[in-house]
């Protein structure tokens, strides 16, 4: 039988914090990036549209702070990805959780020079 490794929650970890413009993707890692708590405004129990919404993101934060503060987790960098509605909110939502939060970062990908131009029009 083999041995269950138990990971321990450490006082400092991660917030990746994904918002689309059709759902709010949240993950809880330690400071070597393994996730230990995740979930998102779907699995908070919203569906469709009303999952893109900032209410949706408040509220999947606040069920995921909530498990990693009973665990331990005290201080927090927070990672900001994609342009959706829930982005602000979600933000909020960690701080009004009572996580300290060390730093906050918008990692959203930028093209550094654009998409391929068109081709040249012939007549």
């Amino acid at each position: 039988m083999a041995k269950e490794k138990k990971i321990v929650i450490p006082e400092k970890g991660k917030i990746y914090i994904y918002a689309t413009f059709n759902n709010t993707i949240i993950a809880i890692t330690n400071e070597s990036s393994q996730v230990l708590f995740s979930g998102s405004a779907g699995s908070s129990g919203f569906k469709g549209s009303r999952k893109s919404t900032p209410f949706a993101a408040t509220t999947a934060v606040k069920n995921i702070t909530e498990k990693a503060k009973n665990a331990g987790l005290k201080r927090v960098d927070v990672f900001l990805k994609g342009p959706g509605w829930g982005r602000d909110a979600a933000v909020k939502a960690v701080k009004a959780s009572g996580l300290q939060i060390l730093s906050l970062a918008d990692v959203t990908p930028m093209p550094h020079n654009g998409p391929r131009p068109k081709k040249r029009r012939r007549v």
